[in-house]
């Protein structure tokens, strides 16, 4: 019997609901998610239904998992945390003065791969000669020795001058009673020079805008941060891995008549 699952916050969701149409019998069952924000609502979901613990990692492809939420942290800890380094591995977030406590997240340890497969030139544009290797996250300290991922360099918003922490923001709003799931994308702007649409699954009933941006003043999140428009879709376009394709959203977006 399976009694140890690595899976994506998605597929976690789908196992809850199977498990409440049909019961099974899944006694030690454990599970580890990552690849996206973990919301509150899965985390007591998990519980009641599956009777287990959800803890969150962070971890790339070039060296598994790094970072870990731990037995001993609070049981809502992964929906706030991405956890801390494993023992053989460490992490450091540069800081961007434009943004004090947000960084880029650097890591090093015994886990890393050799390089890439004939392309050493790659491997070596991201490794420096102390052996910190450029993730490509942004990350945040989570106030207790591990990191909050916050997004990619690449993922950015920029809002009216202010860099939106996307993957913050979505976390957020994914503990929003009737959100199912939700990415943000930029949208241009001639005012703002990007705007910030959040794309959402809608659980039952649909949230509105009003609703999104008093959840997030409720969490204390600058307004600099919310949501300018909301777009409802049945569901989000996903890789083979679960991960939710941003630019398929943005081309629908574009698409879509004025």
């Amino acid at each position: 019997a399976v009694t140890y699952l690595y899976a994506i916050p998605n597929y976690v969701i789908g196992l809850v609901g199977a498990q409440q149409r049909r019961r099974r019998r899944i006694a030690g069952l454990r599970i580890c998610t990552g690849s996206a924000p973990v919301p509150p609502h899965l985390i007591s979901a998990a519980y009641d239904v599956l009777g287990v613990r959800v803890q969150s990692l962070w971890g790339m492809t070039e060296m598994g998992g790094v970072t870990f939420t731990m037995p001993d942290d609070p049981p809502d800890w992964p929906a706030h945390s991405d956890g801390r380094p494993i023992d053989w591995m460490e992490t450091q977030i540069v800081d961007d003065p434009s943004d004090p406590g947000t960084g880029r997240l650097r890591v090093r340890g015994a886990n890393m791969c050799l390089g890439y497969f004939q392309r050493p030139d790659l491997y070596a544009a991201s490794i420096d000669r102390d052996g910190w290797f450029e993730t490509g996250d942004l990350a945040r300290p989570d106030g207790r020795g591990g990191i909050r991922i916050v997004g990619r360099s690449k993922d950015i918003i920029v809002r009216n001058g202010q860099k939106v922490p996307v993957a913050e923001v979505e976390s957020a709003l994914c503990s929003h009673a009737k959100v199912s799931a939700v990415a943000l994308v930029p949208e241009p702007d001639r005012d703002l020079g990007e705007r910030v649409c959040a794309v959402v699954v809608a659980r039952d009933d649909a949230p509105t805008l009003s609703e999104l941006r008093e959840h997030l003043r409720g969490l204390g999140m600058s307004a600099a941060y919310w949501p300018d428009r909301i777009h409802l879709v049945s569901e989000m376009p996903l890789t083979s891995s679960g991960k939710i394709q941003k630019f398929v959203l943005q081309e629908q977006l574009r698409a879509r008549p004025r």
